[in-house]
C-alpha cells in the first residue's frame, strides 16, 4: 500500500505536527519517518502555494515533555509553536516501561499516569492548535466500558474529558467494545482493525499454509470476540468457532469472575490450522487454555494473533506451553511496549503498524476520507493471490 500522490490535490487542514508522547516514541518516529519520506518524493505545481507553506520539512515531530517534581507531580510543557497546526498526539498508555520518581524512588507509570500527561499536553496547547486528534492505539480503561452494576463508567467519562478539552478526533485500534464511542456521538472515532497487517504477518512467517474450509479455521475465544472472528472468516474465506468462557459470577478475583470451564461451539477442528483471534493477551491464562482446548481437539497448528501483547504474568507459562507444542506462533502489534525478551522467542511475531498510521495522518491532514484504508478486503485479497501464486509454483 503506497501513499496517495492525489492528496496534494487537496490543501492540508494545516501545517502537520505530531506529538509523541514519551510512552510512544519510537512509533512516534517511524511514524514520521514514513511521512517525511512521502511528502519528499511528491511532486505537484501546487507546492509552492502558501497553503503548503511547510509542507516538506525534515520532521513533523513537535517537541514536548511532561517533566515530574519529586512529589510525582508534573506538567506539560511545548517547546515550539503550534498555533494554527494539525496536531497528532500518540500515546501509549499500556507503557510500563516508562518511569517517574516518587519521594526517591522509580515509579513506572500506569495508564492512568498516561491519560494524565495527555490531558497536560492538550492543556498546553491552549486552543491554539487548528485541530487535534489523539491517537491512543490501545484505549484508555476500555475494558470498563459498561456498568454491570454500581460502578464507574471509566472509558466513556475519559472520552468526555478529551472531547471537552477541545480534541475532534480520536483513533483506537481494536476497543474491546467499540460501542463506547456512543459517549461522544458528535465527535470522530475510529476503531481501526488490523486485520491486514495480521494477514500479512502471518503470511510472511508461515510459508506452508493452506487457505481453504478444509485446511484452516478461525477461533474466537469468546464470545466477545467474535465481530472481529467474524470479519476475519469472512474475508478469509474460511470456518469460524467459538470458546464460551463459563464462570463464576459469585467470585471477584483479580478485578473478575474467573473462568470455570471453556466450551466450545463449531465444527470440528481436527487436522486443520487455527487461528485464535483476540483484541488483547492480559495474563494470557484464557489464550492458552484454549489453545489447550484445541489441541486436545486434535487441531493441526495454533496461531494467535492479538492487538496488545500484555503479558501481565510474564512469558514463563507461554514458553512452557510452546515447549508442549499447544501453540505454534503467536503475533502482537508494535501499537503498545513490548518486553524485550519477547523478540528472542521463536514464536513471537512483531506485526508494525507504523506505515498504517502514517497513511491515515497523511490523509487525514488533507481531510481527505479513509475508509479506504479502513476497509483492507481488495488489499487482503490480493496478498492471498500473491501467495498462493508463490505456493503453486
Amino acid at each position: 500500500m503506497s501513499p496517495d500522490n492525489q492528496l496534494l490535490e487537496t490543501i492540508p487542514v494545516g501545517t502537520l505536527g505530531i506529538i509523541a508522547l514519551r510512552s510512544c516514541e519510537d512509533l512516534g518516529n517511524n511514524i514520521n519517518n514514513h511521512i517525511v519520506q512521502w511528502r519528499n518524493q511528491r511532486d505537484s505545481i501546487h507546492k509552492s502555494n502558501i497553503v503548503f507553506d511547510g509542507y516538506q520539512r525534515d520532521s513533523y515531530l513537535i517537541n514536548a515533555t511532561c517533566p515530574r517534581f519529586g512529589s510525582g507531580e508534573g506538567k506539560g510543557i511545548i517547546k515550539e509553536s503550534v498555533r494554527g497546526n494539525d496536531l497528532y498526539i500518540l500515546v501509549d498508555i499500556g507503557n510500563y516501561n516508562c518511569t517517574y520518581p516518587l519521594y526517591g524512588k522509580e515509579c513506572p507509570m500506569s495508564p492512568d499516569d498516561h491519560f494524565q500527561d495527555l490531558k497536560r499536553i492538550i492543556a498546553a496547547v491552549a486552543g491554539k492548535a487548528r485541530r487535534i486528534t489523539v491517537i491512543m492505539p490501545m484505549l484508555y480503561e476500555s475494558r470498563q466500558h459498561k456498568r454491570s452494576s454500581r460502578e464507574s463508567l471509566d472509558c466513556a467519562i475519559a472520552l468526555q474529558e478529551l472531547v471537552n478539552m477541545g480534541v475532534e478526533n480520536i483513533i483506537t485500534f481494536d476497543a474491546h467494545d467499540p460501542r463506547v464511542q456512543n459517549a461522544i456521538p458528535l465527535n470522530g472515532f475510529e476503531n481501526v482493525q488490523p486485520v491486514y497487517q495480521f494477514i500479512k504477518g502471518l503470511l510472511g512467517h508461515v510459508d506452508d499454509l493452506t487457505i481453504d474450509r478444509e485446511h484452516m479455521m478461525i477461533i474466537s475465544p469468546d464470545e466477545g470476540a467474535m465481530g472481529r472472528s467474524v470479519y476475519y472468516a469472512s474475508v478469509l474465506g474460511i470456518d469460524i468457532g467459538m470458546f464460551y468462557k463459563r464462570r463464576d459470577y459469585s467470585t471477584i478475583l483479580n478485578g473478575k469472575n474467573p473462568i470455570v470451564a471453556h466450551e466450545y461451539l463449531g465444527s470440528s477442528v481436527e487436522g486443520k490450522d487455527v487461528i485464535i483471534i483476540d483484541d488483547m493477551i492480559s495474563s494470557g491464562e484464557s489464550m492458552l487454555e484454549v489453545a489447550k482446548e484445541l489441541k486436545k481437539r486434535k487441531a493441526r497448528r495454533i496461531f494467535a494473533c492479538t492487538s496488545f501483547g500484555l503479558f501481565t504474568e510474564g512469558l514463563a507459562k507461554f514458553d512452557e506451553y510452546y515447549e508442549k507444542g499447544y501453540f505454534d506462533k503467536v503475533l502482537c502489534t508494535n501499537l503498545t511496549y513490548t518486553n524485550p525478551e519477547l523478540f528472542e522467542r521463536e514464536y513471537f511475531v512483531s506485526v508494525d503498524l507504523s506505515k498504517y498510521i502514517a497513511l491515515m495522518i497523511d490523509t487525514l491532514n488533507h481531510d481527505a476520507s479513509i475508509s479506504h484504508l479502513l476497509n483492507p478486503a481488495s488489499r487482503i485479497e490480493n496478498v492471498l493471490e500473491t501467495y498462493r501464486n508463490k505456493n503453486n509454483k
